[in-house]
């Protein structure tokens, strides 16, 4: 077959010649076709992959307000070669042929979108969140993974391009709008949303404007067993059956996620083209997110102080290495108790804003592109209100099933579950905010030769991130009694004592700790010194990509050099902190680099239908943001911790990639791809102990009597922390292949698109990269045919490292994960249509372990979600 030369086609090829709308992507000419359906979607993705120059992949909406999925990252992750982490059930970040998250870009209509994090306790990553973003907003989306000169720096992975439709693509008055109710079936909850989108243009289409607004609400219900750590059974001199090396866990934790969010969206463009040869484009968008939950965490905490030690009394069922059983007394220690009860209830509201303007003039032989905006996201009020009571008493402990009170009766009195020598709980106040500053601008020149375009420019990016902590002391001591109870909990895997255990509720937590006399004039000085840091980071960057054609022949090479400057401030101090001469402990550290980064892309269209592409490049890509200041976040409890290193340098990479593309039928290929990266300056975090201060000494002072002589404490308020940070620890690298498939079967209505990636790397020492799986696939067949279409998405990841979920905690492995969802739509006619889907049918459980599957981490059930929307156009 040959290439098929349609209007889309056509409109691409031509699109490239003139190139230079922006850094960031092929123009918006795309999205002059209308696509309707999942076989119009899958045909311009394909067409999009096709004339791209590098490697790449692309998905399309399959019609106006329709991107093929309830969320942006779970539709992304039908693509080769990615894959999602679904902490919370669904995913929210994706990773591109092996990589980290946070070492990829993404882009909405070519310019960054700002991120403030929305959970309490957690750090900024640069790793995009793609829940933020309502998925009716776009109409198309590309993973560049080849890299080339034009193309912003930062990316080791991948760079992904989200595109919104402008309103000279679409008809002049044309409405779209949908309702919908999702359902969490684990939550038992279902909840409201709504979208809209309206676009007006003149007569002349010289002038046009495109808005929409989305209302969106989801109930999110997490449960499951955790294990902050294990230590060694010779820990416990009272304790029998085992032997003194094997691990005990030193708490194992009944975690009960709640929440409720909500997102109300708008995203305004208008478009202005008063000829040919000049157009303007101006952007506006606004999010707001309610991200309020309620965690609650009962557990034991076998090395909290010399009672609970002390305690202990029998161990058993060790296997490989653990024990998975025992048994503790009460303890025999005043204002002490035996296993506590965390309460967490947590206030997020997160603002995005953004602003981008965009202008393009092209004449005969040559043109300029131009684009500048601020994109800015906070959460100015991240708040948590705490209490922490606690139970003296005895139990026995399984790591199958939980734990069983000596006293259940006892256990379930509220009056029993008390304050900790006057403890009882704070208040603490995280304020983030991050915001983007960019501009740039760009020229191309038309030859008539073989190298037919040079392409240059310059662009100018400043990234501000600001983090501070407060916490406040002063919360009433009392008991459950006083606080109140709403009855019992109901978390699924445990013991009926442990799963269905006394609950104070969101409510009543939130009341006591407002209605305590907080102390807001006196914060904790080392949580607000640790905590609280800023980093500016400003990229002056120059390119020149020269592009060349020559019969099947296309391609590019180019130059991108980089100027980067970055700023991290801190609090630096020794003894005991306080609040006092701030400006003196207030550090900043400069770090200037600079980089040259080449780059090829080559491709050969041959006339038999196969498309065969090299890329090479030399890359570069950053740190999270909280690993680059001199700070430290400590877990005052568990003794744990992590913080940053103002010395880091940039990730450097050589990546490699090819491509054989075989399009052997209309709508179809098959295609075989293999990656290589060879990464410098390396970066792990590795824990060592610290001394740190621990401010329980000033806020519980009964409390801290108790942790003296345990853990390194000694009587100054210092103990031994186990800190993780960051360094350039040598080298790595990653090799892997995609390999996928696409291609509908005739008239019969069904069609398939699956693929498989194969990922493989490592660092200097021989440990796994994080966030990689070895194998994945994804699997989506669908049928479409007359008014009904239907869709399943199959996705399967291998293993993986990842992150722990309590600050400081060692870095745990996800278990292999499978997500399987579904999609039924009915179209009535050409107004109106429904979509019903489902999510995680398969009720898979979240697994993290410590380097073995008896060294349990975490274990998360999130339920099936569904959902069920009406479509309505004209």
């Amino acid at each position: 077959m040959n290439t098929r030369k349609t209007l889309l086609s056509a409109a691409i090829v031509g699109c490239l010649a003139f190139s230079a709308h922006a850094q960031q992507a092929t123009p918006q000419d795309l999205d002059t076709v209308q696509v309707v359906g999942i076989r119009a979607s899958l045909e311009k993705s394909l067409d999009t992959k096709r004339n791209n120059v590098g490697v790449s992949e692309a998905i399309t909406a399959e019609d106006i307000g329709k991107f093929p999925s309830t969320n942006v990252a779970e539709a992304l992750s039908q693509i080769p070669g990615v894959t999602l982490d679904r902490r919370f059930g669904q995913g929210e970040r994706v990773s591109i042929d092996g990589t980290d998250p946070s070492l990829n870009l993404s882009f909405l209509d070519n310019h960054p979108v700002a991120q403030a994090i929305w959970l309490y306790g957690e750090q900024p990553n640069r790793g995009f969140d793609y829940t933020l973003l309502a998925p009716q907003i776009l109409g198309r989306a590309e993973i560049i993974k080849s890299s080339e000169a034009r193309l912003t720096e930062g990316s080791l992975g991948g760079t992904v391009l989200m595109h919104t439709r402008q309103p000279l693509d679409l008809k002049q008055n044309e409405v779209a709008a949908s309702v919908g109710y999702s359902y969490s079936q684990q939550a038992s909850e279902g909840k409201p949303n709504a979208a809209v989108l309206y676009s007006w243009k003149n007569n002349d289409e010289t002038f046009g404007v495109a808005v929409s607004a989305q209302h969106y609400e989801e109930a999110v219900d997490r449960q499951g067993k955790e294990v902050f750590g294990y230590t060694k059974a010779s820990t416990f001199p009272n304790a029998t059956g085992v032997a003194a090396d094997v691990d005990v866990p030193n708490s194992f934790n009944a975690a009960w996620f709640q929440q409720e969010r909500k997102r109300d969206s708008a995203v305004v463009n208008l478009q202005f083209k008063p000829t040919d040869e000049l157009e303007f484009n101006l952007s506006g968008m606004y999010i707001k997110e309610k991200f309020d939950n309620y965690n609650q965490s009962l557990y034991s905490f076998l090395t909290w102080n010399p009672g609970t030690v002390n305690a202990v009394n029998q161990l058993g069922d060790v296997r490989n290495g653990v024990a998975t059983s025992g048994h503790s007394n009460a303890s025999a220690i005043a204002n002490s108790g035996t296993l506590i009860y965390d309460n967490n209830v947590r206030l997020s509201e997160v603002v995005t804003k953004g602003v981008d303007l965009r202008g393009a003039w092209k004449g005969e032989r040559w043109g300029v592109t131009g684009q500048a905006g601020q994109s800015k996201s906070d959460n100015k009020n991240l708040a948590q209100y705490f209490i922490e009571p606690f139970y003296n008493g005895g139990y026995s402990w399984n790591m199958d099933k939980g734990i069983t009170f000596d006293d259940p009766a006892g256990a379930r009195d509220p009056a029993n579950w008390g304050s900790a020598g006057g403890w009882f709980g704070n208040n603490g106040v995280f304020s983030t905010e991050s915001k983007d500053t960019y501009a740039q601008l760009d020229f191309n020149v038309q030859f008539d030769s073989i190298f037919n375009q040079l392409q240059f420019g310059v662009r100018h990016g400043k990234h501000d991130e600001a983090f501070t902590l407060n916490v406040y002391g002063g919360v009433t001591p009392g008991t459950l009694a006083d606080v109140g109870t709403i009855g019992l909990t109901d978390i699924q895997g445990f013991t009926t004592d442990q799963g269905r255990h006394v609950q104070a509720g969101r409510n009543n937590v939130l009341n006591w700790v407002r209605n305590s006399p907080i102390d807001y004039s006196n914060p904790d000085p080392a949580s607000y010194l640790n905590n609280s840091w800023a980093l500016t980071q400003t990229n002056n960057a120059a390119y020149a990509q020269l592009n060349f054609s020559n019969g099947p022949l296309r391609g590019n090479l180019g130059v991108r050099y980089v100027d980067s400057k970055t700023e991290g401030s801190g609090f630096v101090y020794g003894g005991t902190p306080t609040l006092t001469d701030l400006d003196s402990k207030w550090q900043t550290r400069t770090k200037k680099e600079d980089f040259v980064l080449p780059s090829l892309n080559v491709a050969w269209d041959t006339d038999n239908d196969w498309v065969f592409r090299f890329a090479a490049a030399k890359v570069i890509a950053w740190a999270p943001y909280n690993q680059m200041v001199n700070n430290t976040f400590l877990n005052d409890t568990t003794l744990t911790g992590s913080g940053g290193n103002a010395d880091l340098s940039p990730y450097e990479s050589w990546n490699f990639n090819a491509s054989a593309e075989y399009y052997y039928a209309p709508q179809a290929v098959v295609a075989w791809s293999v990656f290589y990266k060879k990464i410098d300056n390396y970066i792990d975090t590795s824990a060592t102990i610290e001394r740190q201060y621990n401010s329980i000494r000033d806020t519980s002072p009964a409390t801290w009597a108790n942790l003296v002589g345990t853990n390194g404490c000694t009587a100054d308020g210092y103990c031994d922390y186990s800190i993780q940070r960051p360094r350039n620890a040598g080298s790595g690298h990653v090799k892997g292949f995609n390999i996928s498939f696409q291609q509908p079967f005739g008239e019969s209505g069904f069609g398939l698109t699956a693929n498989y990636t194969y990922a493989n790397g490592e660092n200097n020492t021989g440990d796994p990269l994080p966030y990689q799986s070895r194998n994945a696939i994804a699997f989506s067949p669908y049928y479409e045919k007359g008014p009904i279409n239907a869709r399943l998405t199959y996705n399967w990841r291998d293993s993986y490292l990842a992150g722990g979920y309590v600050a400081g905690a060692a870095p745990s492995s996800v278990d292999d994960y499978a997500e399987l969802g579904a999609s039924f739509g009915y179209t009535f006619n050409d107004n109106w249509s429904l979509t019903v889907d489902a999510q995680n049918l398969l009720d898979e459980t979240y697994f993290q372990y410590l380097g073995d599957k008896e060294h349990l981490a975490g274990k998360y059930k999130s339920g099936r979600r569904y959902m069920a929307t009406l479509h309505f156009k004209f």
